[in-house]
């Protein structure tokens, strides 16, 4: 089983299957164990527009949108020294199609996305995930080791770095294996306590003119 409770917490642990997703959901608290790859902008266009396939397998694992900063000790060892997540939305073009050819499942990065990457959870069985900004080190210092590196030639940033992880996070699930999308829902919430918000102040300041 993929989803264990380690101090109280709900930690998955790769390789992880659909039927491991079906009871987390939006706004869930989870954390994440096993494999991890860093992939950027440019390993989607490769995957997606150039049809390659990539030198690392994803399958029922978990990537992260991120260009981390690495200390080589050699030729073949790296350190993580940061690793903060980039902003999802950038890959949300190319997600569904990503998903599909990869059979990725944990889908790790900074803000919402939208509605590829919803049909994309939804029709595969993946979920999103949000790691909160502004804790690149705290995130370094979850990275155990650097497996390996493929496409160095594109540079830090673009690398896929192949990671193991233990207990990475916290995350907080923002679109879930049903296709839901939490940033989306709490739009529409926050859209309506700002109108209702606005028709209170309105009526407190209308002297004003």
């Amino acid at each position: 089983m993929a989803v264990s409770i380690v101090d109280g917490n709900k930690v998955l642990t790769t390789p992880i299957s659909r039927e491991d997703l079906k009871d987390i959901h939006i706004g869930d608290i989870i954390y994440l164990s096993g494999d991890l790859t860093t992939c950027r902008d440019v390993v989607h266009r490769r995957v997606v527009e150039e049809g390659r396939d990539l030198p690392v397998d994803i399958k029922d694992k978990a990537i992260l949108h991120a260009g981390p900063i690495i200390r080589p000790h050699g030729e073949e060892s790296y350190e993580m020294v940061s690793v903060g997540p980039t902003t999802s939305m950038r890959m949300e073009k190319f997600e569904y199609e990503f998903v599909k050819k990869t059979g990725v499942r944990v889908i790790v990065g900074k803000g919402g996305m939208k509605e590829n990457t919803e049909r994309a959870c939804r029709e595969f069985g993946a979920i999103h995930c949000v790691f909160p900004a502004g804790n690149a080190v705290v995130a370094a210092q979850e990275v155990e080791e650097v497996v390996d590196a493929h496409w160095k030639e594109l540079g830090m940033p673009e690398t896929l770095w192949h990671c193991h992880v233990k207990n990475f996070g916290p995350l907080i699930v923002s679109i879930d294996s049903y296709g839901k999308n939490y940033f989306e829902e709490k739009k529409v919430e926050y859209n309506r306590r700002k109108d209702e918000q606005i028709k209170i102040i309105s009526a407190q300041v209308g002297f004003i003119k």
